[in-house]
């Protein structure tokens, strides 16, 4: 776990270096990390659905919990809803597809 964290905090690192010493206006710096953001929240969000085939296959939902699947979905909410009111497209579009994703999540464990 050490190992992983230590990762993260490089890349976070490395990434902040490099926008700070290769884009020189606030608008290309955060169109940048915009974007690195909609991407890794997008994974974010979206790796739970890994899990969805496993679950049809064995026909038990013991694989994805209930309430990983409705905190998130409310959590997407509440982003994508403050996005909204501050139209921010860089949060609006992780966390509203975040909302189908675990929309999707809750509609199989319902299913």
């Amino acid at each position: 776990m050490g190992v992983v964290l230590a990762t993260e905090a490089l890349f976070m690192a490395a990434v902040a270096l490099g926008v700070l010493l290769g884009a020189h206006t606030h608008q290309r710096r955060s169109l940048i990390v915009g974007i690195l953001c909609v991407i890794f929240g997008t994974i974010m969000y979206s790796s739970p659905l890994t899990i969805m085939s496993q679950v049809v296959k064995t026909k038990s939902v013991e694989y994805m919990p209930l309430l990983l699947s409705v905190v998130s979905f409310l959590n997407g909410l509440c982003w994508t809803s403050y996005a909204l009111i501050r139209f921010d497209i860089f949060i609006t579009i992780p966390n509203g597809l975040g909302v189908l994703f675990t929309l999707m999540q809750l509609i199989l464990l319902s299913w």
